[in-house]
């Protein structure tokens, strides 16, 4: 027997040895969660309790905690992928993110009509739904898990195999099918409840519960400005070659990593021509540069790439620093209505709107400004520079809030050109696993914050929730008002992030609350081949902001 704890409610149980997780769960609740935390690791809901697990805190975690919306999603995928084969068994599909908060599905075969086939795989999802298939765990040898992805046409599985270290393979099997999603699974087909599938040219859009929107299906937007840049960057990753990692790691391997760096720079440097050339060409109503993104997206060095882009065509922007307008806390205090300790630093109203406002009018029509500037170290506003600028002198801003329109209302928006810059990753592990552009943007974060902050990877992780509330409350709610959308992923940047992402992210125990993170990423990393000679990388790359050697202040 062995004791454990139902959390949050602190009630002890003593159970059999060998009793699964979902055993713990009364019927009419067991399609409310999809994982379960035990000890600090997420375990799947079959997971079978030993006496390992005696004294473990329990705690069922449904669609809105981050652990579980992934284990939802994983599993929709799976079952969309088990009715394309029980239908079309000779048909090959990719998901993929390019479609802003969606599952995008593609049939890579030619010939095939997925418009036909949409009504007919929305029949078969909702069959094995209503059937309530088990879904399976096992643990199979690489020749085992060979054989079977022979059998089921799972070609581009087979081939990540290669990089995998490990001697065995986890695979998922439901009725007479196998497949597996890098991801953890819910226990039957069941469990998924709330899903929406219809046809999007040249696919289909799945749709699925946001644990970040109270476990709710978003209405679908048509995203113009934004979803074009999504479709780019997936017609660029399908046109290189560069769709899964395999891929990458060919080129890698290929011994030719050089031009592969290289080629895939040149993709930055064609969209800084393009927004260079955007800018030229409007400059005479342009007066102000408004940049935003969310955290790791690179926006300090792109900010200095526009620039040295705009003064190669004769124009000189004038950088001005929106974190010198922060008011002091105490002034912030009585905003808010909170003590010092519980303020929201990262809310519009710790920026000074109003002189914000003002100066950005008054240097827009020629007048000399005298600029604050902000003392972090004695957390008071002085006296800046003052400065005066020219027609042809576009003032820029950078920063969570400078999308906002509330932040710039003095300013007509046709005298305003907004930026959204983020990186837009359309890498998958395999054909049915693409990986999260969210995660990207936290390795890049995990490898600066040990680089130029001194922070451990647990830290970065740990405060890495909140930092993705602000983004949905600041700046993805502005995005699509943009004028053009910079897509800052470098499809090598995997291959150089991983040599120092690794190490680190192995440190954090087992035991650790950033265990869950650490081992998600890891997953996935350990599968790219490393870029050791950082050499090959420019100094003006975005990625140097994250590891270093940069030509540019930062």
């Amino acid at each position: 027997m062995i004791q454990v704890k139902l959390m949050p409610t602190g009630k002890e149980l003593t159970i059999e040895e060998n009793t699964r997780l979902i055993d713990l769960v009364s019927e009419e609740h067991k399609t409310s969660y999809t994982v379960c935390r035990v000890g600090s690791q997420i375990k799947e809901l079959n997971f079978i309790l030993s006496d390992k697990n005696n004294h473990m805190e329990i705690e069922f975690l449904g669609l809105e905690n981050i652990e579980g919306g992934k284990a939802y999603e994983a599993t929709l995928r799976y079952v969309v992928a088990m009715a394309f084969h029980n239908l079309y068994p000779t048909i090959d599909i990719r998901f993929s993110y390019n479609v802003s908060r969606s599952i995008f599905c593609e049939v890579l075969n030619s010939g095939f009509h997925i418009s036909r086939a949409t009504e007919p795989i929305k029949t078969e999802v909702k069959r094995l739904i209503d059937a309530n298939l088990p879904i399976e765990r096992i643990t199979v040898t690489i020749d085992e898990a060979k054989k079977i992805y022979q059998e089921y046409r799972h070609l581009d599985k087979l081939e990540i195999l290669k990089y995998r270290p490990e001697n065995t393979v986890h695979l998922y099997k439901c009725d007479n099918y196998y497949d597996y999603m890098h991801s953890y699974m819910l226990p039957s087909t069941g469990c998924l409840k709330d899903y929406s599938i219809r046809p999007y040219s040249p696919g289909m859009i799945i749709q699925y519960p946001r644990h970040e929107l109270n476990a709710e299906i978003p209405e679908f937007v048509e995203e113009a400005t934004y979803g074009k840049t999504l479709k780019q960057a997936y017609k660029w990753a399908k046109k290189t070659n560069l769709q899964t990692i395999v891929n990458i790691n060919h080129k890698v391997e290929e011994n030719n990593i050089l031009d592969f760096v290289q080629m895939c720079e040149a993709k930055h440097n064609k969209m800084l021509a393009e927004l260079g050339t955007n800018i030229e060409n409007d400059i005479e109503n342009i007066r102000l540069i408004a940049i935003a993104g969310p955290s790791s997206s690179g926006k300090t060095t792109f900010c200095n790439r526009v620039r040295i882009e705009l003064l190669s065509r004769g124009i000189n922007p004038v950088m001005i620093s929106m974190d010198d307008y922060y008011l002091e806390k105490d002034e912030i205090a009585k905003i808010q209505n909170k003590p010092i300790a519980e303020l929201d630093l990262e809310h519009i109203n710790c920026l000074d709107v109003e002189l914000f406002n003002k100066d950005l009018f008054d240097l827009i029509n020629g007048e000399e400004v005298t600029l604050p500037r902000f003392n972090f170290q004695t957390g008071k506003r002085e006296v800046g520079r003052t400065i005066k600028i020219d027609a042809n002198s576009p003032i820029m801003i950078e920063g969570i809030h400078a999308l906002n329109e509330k932040l710039t209302s003095s300013i007509p928006k046709h005298q305003k050109y907004k930026i959204y810059i983020a990186p837009q990753t359309q890498v998958n592990i395999d054909d049915h696993s693409p990986l999260n552009t969210t995660d990207l943007r936290l390795i890049r974060r995990i490898v600066r914050d040990m680089k130029f902050r001194n922070c451990p990877a647990a830290d970065t992780i740990r405060m890495w929730p909140s930092v993705r509330n602000g983004e949905f409350r600041w700046i993805y709610p502005n995005q699509e008002g943009a004028n053009y959308v910079f897509n800052s992923e470098l499809a090598y940047e995997l291959c150089v992030l991983r040599t120092k992402a690794l190490p680190a992210l192995r440190e954090i125990k087992s035991t650790d609350d950033e265990y869950l993170v650490a081992n998600r990423l890891i997953k996935y990393l350990k599968y790219f081949r490393p870029i050791e000679d950082e050499s090959l990388i420019p100094c003006n790359s975005l990625l140097r902001e994250f590891i270093g050697g940069s030509c540019f202040k930062l």
